[in-house]
């Protein structure tokens, strides 16, 4: 019986095989850790004694691969989020507030509107946005470093948080596609998401339980060492415990992180350079107003870039966060602590336990240089091809692209 073997268990990996598992394959799924979901998932944190998700990840209800995979593993009633696509922000500087409000449609009538649109700027800040269309190399800083608050209060944040990456080096072509998906084409393709109860319970459990009865199979704690590679195909599969010999109609995903797609295959190209996120996760006594209709806040000129709040749980994402690689996780808390206490509206004198999660790897670094780095799905071998936020989806590497690229190595095998 033919099979297909996909390497790695996140995301990437699980939308492969759910996907090709629903066409009828038998899909062995073999990931070197004892848990899937690579670096979307939860866990249980006894200094918290809450579970938490190792990061924060925001969805968009224009994510059409994310929500066509929860639809397919029977989970897209996990995700939680507002009728609207609003969007609070705070600036800890001024202590100003305001909410960005699209309305529905492809035609932006919220910009015409004081409101509805990033405070302190005007109808010809959003023209400028134009420029994205002839990017080309161009950074975020050089196309809109000049535009005052419409800078500071849209497009740094904005660029941090797709692109993990410092916006006087980040390309700026590479958020077109994220805002003709999502944000262009208004509030129904625009409105917020996150995982309810976490990112394991909404995105690797039901996946699980789908290829369980698919007759998949997770093979966890077996690291591949190496892929056997012909003239034409791959023809086994090395682990530490032995080697798996392929079948002529096998097929293999090798859906691994960036850095460890040359270790498998010799010479790959993939991107070099990596950006760390840093997260923040606190227990609170209560969570109060702004939070309450909209599932996160935009934080401005402090260290904290986004909160979120799950029952007791305040959660802080700082993208693009080498600065904090090396700072101690208590004066991280320390930090952040009194800027979610004004967002929260709760007593700053009262520092929570909190917990420090780094990931000092999270992406690659979207600049033009890494960006040129990124492969394609399909390879040389004919059934051998490639998954991974870091291949070439056209998207940053977020879950969206993540679980896109699994779609795209599905549909190449097919």
């Amino acid at each position: 019986m033919s099979r297909v073997h996909v390497i790695g268990a996140g995301l990437a990996g699980l939308s492969a095989a759910v996907r090709l598992a629903d066409t009828g394959a038998t899909v062995v799924i073999w990931e070197q850790t004892g848990e899937a979901g690579g670096r979307a998932r939860s866990f249980h944190d006894v200094r918290l004694d809450r579970l938490i998700d190792n990061g924060n990840h925001l969805l968009l209800s224009g994510n059409r691969a994310a929500l066509d995979y929860l639809a397919l593993i029977e989970a897209d009633d996990r995700l939680t989020g507002p009728d609207g696509a609003r969007f609070d922000f705070l600036d800890l500087e001024t202590r100003e507030r305001w909410s960005v409000d699209l309305n529905r449609g492809p035609v932006p009538l919220w910009v015409m509107s004081r409101q509805r649109r990033v405070a302190g700027t005007g109808l010809a800040d959003y023209l400028a946005g134009l420029k994205l269309l002839t990017a080309g190399n161009r950074t975020v800083f050089d196309l809109f470093g000049d535009d005052g608050q419409m800078y500071r209060r849209f497009w740094e944040p904005f660029a941090v948080a797709v692109l993990n990456t410092d916006p006087k080096k980040a390309a700026a072509r590479l958020l077109v596609p994220v805002i003709k998906e999502t944000l262009a084409r208004g509030a129904q393709r625009s409105r917020p998401l996150i995982a309810q109860k976490g990112l394991t319970h909404t995105f690797v459990e039901p996946a699980l339980r789908f290829l369980e009865g698919h007759g998949g199979e997770v093979r966890y704690g077996r690291r591949i060492t190496a892929i056997i590679r012909g003239d034409k195909r791959a023809t086994a599969l090395h682990t530490a415990r032995g080697s798996e010999p392929l079948g002529p109609d096998d097929k293999v995903v090798m859906a691994v992180p960036a850095w460890a797609g040359p270790e498998l295959i010799e010479g790959l190209q993939v991107p070099q350079s990596f950006a760390s996120i840093v997260n923040v996760h606190l227990r609170i006594d209560r969570a109060r107003s702004p939070l309450r209709s909209a599932p996160l806040l935009g934080l401005i000129g402090g260290t904290a870039q986004w909160l979120f709040v799950r029952e007791d749980v305040a959660s802080v994402t700082v993208s693009a966060a080498h600065h904090l690689l090396d700072v101690d996780p208590q004066e991280i808390i320390a930090r952040v602590w009194p800027e979610v206490a004004l967002a929260l509206d709760l007593d700053p004198a009262r520092e929570p336990v909190g917990r420090v999660v780094k990931e000092h790897r999270a992406t690659f670094q979207a600049t033009p240089e890494e960006i040129a780095r990124r492969p394609a799905t399909a390879t040389q071998w004919r059934n051998l091809v490639l998954a991974g936020n870091w291949t070439d989806t056209g998207l940053p590497a977020t879950i969206e692209s993540a679980i896109r690229s699994g779609e795209k190595a599905a549909a190449a095998l097919a």
